[in-house]
Order: C-alpha cells, then sequence, then structure tokens
C-alpha cells in the first residue's frame, strides 16, 4: 500500500498537553469506544443472514432507543493479521453518557425480552456467534473529521492507519492547528474518494501514544485511488518542492514515523 504523506495533521494541543479533553469538527467532545470481538470458531452453524438478523433485532430494540448512544457500527476484518476479529465501534458524548448507557441497555433490554426465559433464549442465541475474550480500548475524537451527509446504504471499507505521537519540546499549538487546518483544507476535504474520514487520539487503554485515522471509502479500488489522488493533491497545494518538504518536516516532528494499517468492512445494517 502506497505511503500517504502527511496524514497526521488533525491533532491538538491538547493531546502534547496529555489532556483528557478533545473537540470534533461541530465543537463537541466525544469519545468513541472499540470493543474487539473474537467470532466463535467451533459454531458450525453460522449463518450471516441470521448473525445480522439478530444483531439488529438487538439494534433496533435497545442500541437506537438509547439516548445515550450517539451512534454504532460494526466493522468486519478485511485485511487483518486476525480474521476471527470484528469491532463495535460505539460514540458517547462524555464518559458519564458511558456509564449511564450501560444502564439504561439493562432497562431497555428487559423492556424488550420482558419474559426472564425468552430473554435468556435471545441472548444465548446472540452469544453463540462469539468467543469469550474480548478487548477494549476508547479514543477520543479530534478536530479535522470529514462527517458523511448520513448512513451509508451499502458496506464500505474502512482503511485504519495507527500511528504513534512523539512529543517535541518546540512544538506549538499554533505550528499544529495551521498544519491541521492547512492540511485538511487542501487535501482531505478536496478528495472526493475518501467519504468520510475520522481522527482519534487515546482516551483510555494500551498505548497512549496512539493515534488512529480512519479512512472510509467505497471499495479497496477507491482506496489506492484515494491516496494517490492525495499525493496529487498535496502536490498542487505546494507546488513548490522546498515549501513541502519544509511542511513534511514540520509535521513529521509530532510523530515517530512508526505505523501499521488495518482494512476493514462495514455492516451497512448495523449502524446506528
Amino acid at each position: 500500500m502506497k505511503k500517504m504523506k502527511t496524514i497526521f495533521l488533525a491533532v491538538i494541543l491538547g493531546l502534547l498537553l496529555m489532556s483528557n479533553t478533545s473537540f470534533a469538527q461541530d465543537g463537541k467532545s466525544y469519545l468513541v469506544t472499540v470493543t474487539k470481538l473474537h467470532w466463535n470458531m467451533d459454531n458450525k452453524s453460522f449463518s450471516n443472514d441470521e448473525w445480522i438478523a439478530t444483531e439488529k433485532e438487538y439494534l433496533d430494540k435497545v442500541v437506537k432507543k438509547n439516548p445515550f448512544i450517539v451512534g454504532q457500527e460494526v466493522l468486519m476484518h478485511s485485511f487483518t493479521e486476525d480474521n476471527t476479529e470484528l469491532l463495535l465501534v460505539t460514540t458517547y458524548e462524555n464518559w458519564e453518557a458511558i456509564e449511564k448507557a450501560g444502564a439504561k441497555d439493562d432497562e431497555l433490554v428487559k423492556a424488550a425480552w420482558p419474559d426472564e426465559k425468552a430473554r435468556k433464549a435471545f441472548f444465548e442465541k446472540r452469544g453463540q456467534y462469539y468467543a469469550h475474550g474480548h478487548s477494549d480500548e476508547i479514543y477520543a475524537t479530534m478536530p479535522g473529521a470529514k462527517l458523511p451527509k448520513g448512513n451509508f446504504d451499502k458496506d464500505m471499507i474502512y482503511y485504519v492507519r495507527v500511528g504513534h505521537f512523539a512529543y517535541p519540546k518546540d512544538g506549538t499549538e499554533k505550528e499544529f492547528s495551521e498544519l491541521e487546518k492547512q492540511y485538511f483544507d487542501a487535501v482531505t476535504n478536496k478528495n472526493d474518494l475518501i467519504k468520510a474520514y475520522y481522527p482519534n487520539r487515546h482516551a483510555w487503554g494500551a498505548d497512549n501514544t496512539e493515534f488512529t485515522e480512519v479512512y472510509v471509502v467505497e471499495s479497496l479500488a477507491d482506496l489506492d485511488s484515494a491516496l494517490n489522488k492525495n499525493r496529487e493533491l498535496f502536490q498542487a497545494a505546494w507546488k513548490d518542492e522546498a515549501k513541502r518538504k519544509d511542511y513534511n518536516d514540520k509535521s513529521a516532528k509530532y510523530f515517530t514515523g512508526k505505523h501499521s494499517d488495518y482494512i476493514y468492512k462495514s455492516v451497512h445494517q448495523l449502524v446506528k
């Protein structure tokens, strides 16, 4: 996969100061929980249609009725190191909402399945699709998001790039903000192949240096084309080679240079 140049710019000084406050493009603060689940590989009667129907029932009866959940989606392995993984991605307004959402889920579950035996049967059916182990990470949204106009009506490709922040002594809020705005305006926002873009930083989990960028495109072919178009747009915005180098040097100092890449496919029926 071709390297995307200088895409690490959607960041704020609050991260450098290890602040727990971050602001999305609309000025609101959001937290994103990512639960990594794994398929139960011993389930010999697996049906994708039945799995979607089961999860959609829970989505309609519980998730969509929970006012503390801003949004949710399910991403399935496409090109990652583990073909059994799938991600449950849920967005909340703040930490308090995460706590309240759990209690509200319990209330909605009992209302949706008032009969205890029926409730137990549903969750046993649902649980048979997944292995027992899972892991959780929480990210904070960051400025520079490119938001879709609405939910997608088909499965989309999610390219996830995980980079790592460095903490330069000469870093400033002014420089960071200018670099972020310049790149987003000149490249990401002008690339029509990128249907959505979400920059997120670590809030709680294993690695506090993580910076996760999510690019949403319609197909794998569009992903490769989008990376090429980013380079073209960058060169068009910074026509002079010396200016491009200066820009890259300024932005690169905020990152270690190490990153990893993952590709997932969304399940468009399972979106709030």
